[in-house]
C-alpha cells in the first residue's frame, strides 16, 4: 500500500466504504436546519445597501451618506461581538439551543430595524443586534454541521451553510429590486417588506430545530455519554453495535484521555489559556486567523459589497441594469458554490481548492487592472470587447471566490480544533472575519480613489499572490479525515503542517 493517496481517491473510497444508511433524513433534517443559519448573513449582504438607496427610506430617514454608510457596516461589527461572545453559549446549552437563541436575536434585530419609522437611533440599535446574531449563527452553525457529518462527505455538508448564505443574499437583491420596481416610492412598505421577508428562512429554522439531533459531540463535552451515543445512532441510522458507530464513538471518547484536545467542562478561562499556551492549538489559531485576513484583503468581498460602483467603473450606466447585474453575479456565486461543495473541496481536497480559487482570483484582479488603467489612459474611450471581457471576468472571479476563499475560511474555522476549544477557537476565527470585513468595507470607497481604482486591484492581487504562498507552505490537507485525526496535524511543527500526515494505525486499517 502507498503512503498517501490521492483526495479523489480517498473521496470514493470513503463513500464506496460507507453503509447507505448513514446517508439519511435525519441527518440531512438536522443539517440543513443549521446551514439555513448562512440565510442570514446573506439576506443582509444583498438587501442592506440596496435598502439604503430607497426612495423610501430617504424619505423616511433623511441621512447622509456617512450614516448610510454605519446603516450598513454596523452590522458587522455586532457581528464581531455576536461571534466572540457565542463561545460563551455555544458549549453551555449546547448547539441546538444556541442556534434557536442566534435566530431570535436576528429576528428581533430585523424587526426593529423594520419598524424604526425613520428613527436612525433605532435602526441603529436594529443593525447592531441583527449582527449579533448573525455573527454567532456565523459559529454555530459551521461547527454544528462539521461536528455532525460524516467524514467522507464534510466538507460537502458544511458548505451547505455558504450555500444558504448565498441563496438568501440572490433573494434579497431581487426582492429589493422588486419593491423598487413595484412599490411606489411614497410608501414605507417599500423598504419595510424587504426587512420583514429576511425573518421567515430563520422562523424556518426555529421550527425545524424542533425534529433535529443535538450534537454527539457536544453531549461528551456535557459528559452525557449515553445521549451522545444515542444521538450518533440516530445520525448514522445504525444500531450502536455498527462498526463504523462503534468506531467513531470510541474515537471521540478517547479524547477523554487526552489533556490537550480532551473534553467536559472547562471554565472559560482555562479553554482561553489551552487555546492560546497549547503548541498545537496556538497553530490552529495563527492558521485560521491569518486565513481569515487574506480571504477579505483578496478582494471579493470588496467587489462584493461594491460591485454596482464596479460596474459603473467598467462603464455599465444604466441603474437597473446594474442591480440586475448585481443580482446575477449573487446567482452565479450560488452556483460556483454548489459546485464547490459537489466537486472540488471534499474530491479535489482542501488545498487545491484553495490554491485553484486563489490563482482564478489572480488572474481575473490582473485584467480588470489593467483594463481600468489603459480606460483611464483613453479617457474613457475604449472597444466594446474589451469592456465586456472585464464584466465577465467579474463573473469568473464568482468561480475563484467560490472554491477557494470564500468557502474554505468557514470550513477550517469549523473542524480543525479539538472538541474542548471547538467552540472558542471557531468564535475567535469568526471574530476576526467579521473585523477585518467591516474594515475592508469601509476601506474600499478610500482604496478606489485613493489608487486611481486600477490600484486597488494591483493591491488585491498582492494578497492574492500571498494567500498562494501561505496556502502552499501552511495548508494542510483534512479531506476524508475524521475530527480525531486532525488533531495529529498539528501536533507537527508549523513548518510541516503542509506535508501529508503519515496514516495512523487506525487509518490503515480502515483502509
Amino acid at each position: 500500500m502507498t503512503k498517501t493517496q490521492s483526495s479523489l481517491s480517498k473521496y470514493f473510497r470513503g463513500i464506496k466504504d460507507s453503509p447507505r444508511e448513514i446517508f439519511n433524513r435525519r441527518l440531512f433534517l438536522t443539517a440543513f436546519a443549521f446551514a439555513l443559519g448562512g440565510c442570514a448573513k446573506g439576506w443582509d449582504e444583498g438587501s442592506a445597501a440596496a435598502i439604503t438607496q430607497l426612495s423610501s427610506f430617504h424619505n423616511a430617514y433623511h441621512l447622509d451618506d456617512n450614516s448610510i454608510s454605519n446603516v450598513v457596516s454596523l452590522v458587522n461589527l455586532g457581528a464581531a461581538a455576536g461571534a466572540l461572545l457565542s463561545f460563551l453559549l455555544n458549549d453551555q446549552i449546547g448547539r441546538k439551543n444556541s442556534l434557536r437563541v442566534y435566530k431570535v436575536a436576528y429576528i428581533i434585530g430585523s424587526l426593529i430595524s423594520c419598524f424604526s419609522h425613520g428613527h436612525s437611533g433605532a435602526l441603529y440599535v436594529g443593525r447592531i443586534v441583527a449582527g449579533l446574531g448573525i455573527g454567532a449563527l456565523s459559529v454555530v452553525c459551521p461547527m454544528a454541521i462539521s461536528e455532525i457529518a460524516p467524514k467522507a462527505v464534510r466538507g460537502l455538508m458544511a458548505l451547505w451553510f455558504n450555500i444558504c448564505m448565498l441563496a438568501g443574499q440572490a433573494l434579497g437583491v431581487f426582492i429589493v429590486y422588486g419593491c423598487s420596481r413595484h412599490i411606489a416610492d411614497t410608501k414605507d412598505l417599500q423598504y419595510q417588506i424587504p426587512c420583514f421577508a429576511q425573518t421567515f428562512a430563520p422562523a424556518i429554522s426555529i421550527l425545524l430545530s424542533v425534529f433535529v439531533v443535538e450534537s454527539p459531540r457536544w453531549l461528551l463535552i456535557d459528559q452525557k455519554h449515553d445521549q451522545s451515543l444515542n444521538a450518533l445512532v440516530q445520525l448514522r441510522g445504525l444500531p450502536s453495535d455498527a462498526e463504523i458507530v462503534a468506531t467513531e464513538f470510541s474515537s471521540m471518547a478517547l479524547q477523554m484521555e487526552d489533556r490537550e484536545a480532551g473534553l467536559g467542562k472547562a471554565s472559560s478561562a482555562q479553554i482561553v489559556r489551552d487555546t492560546f499556551m497549547v503548541k498545537s492549538n496556538l497553530r490552529r489559531v495563527q492558521l485560521t486567523i491569518i486565513v481569515y485576513i487574506l480571504a477579505q484583503m483578496s478582494g471579493a468581498n470588496a467587489i462584493t459589497n461594491y460591485l454596482p460602483t464596479i460596474f459603473g467603473l467598467i462603464g455599465v450606466t444604466s441603474s437597473d441594469v446594474k442591480v440586475y447585474s448585481t443580482g446575477l453575479y449573487t446567482v452565479a456565486k450560488l452556483i460556483c458554490c454548489v459546485l464547490a461543495s459537489l466537486f472540488f473541496i471534499d474530491i479535489v481536497g482542501r488545498r487545491k481548492s484553495l490554491m485553484l480559487g486563489i490563482s482564478v482570483q489572480i488572474v481575473c484582479h490582473s485584467y480588470l487592472a489593467g483594463y481600468l488603467k489603459i480606460l483611464q489612459q483613453r479617457n474613457g474611450s475604449i472597444d466594446k470587447s474589451s469592456a465586456d471581457a472585464a464584466l465577465a471576468f467579474i463573473y469568473v472571479h464568482a468561480f475563484g471566490w467560490a472554491i477557494g476563499l470564500y468557502s474554505l475560511p468557514y470550513l477550517f474555522g469549523a473542524e480543525l480544533w479539538p472538541n474542548k476549544i471547538r467552540s472558542f477557537g471557531g468564535a475567535l476565527s469568526q471574530c476576526f472575519h467579521w473585523l477585518f470585513y467591516f474594515a475592508i468595507t469601509k476601506a474600499t470607497p478610500a482604496l478606489l480613489s485613493g489608487l486611481h481604482q486600477w490600484g486597488a486591484f494591483v493591491l488585491f492581487i498582492g494578497f492574492c499572490v500571498l494567500a498562494l504562498l501561505y496556502t502552499f507552505f501552511m495548508i494542510p490537507e483534512t479531506a476524508g479525515m475524521s475530527l480525531e485525526d486532525i488533531n495529529r496535524v498539528f501536533e507537527r511543527s508549523i513548518f510541516l503542517l503542509a506535508r501529508p500526515l503519515e496514516p495512523s494505525a487506525d487509518m490503515e486499517q480502515e483502509q
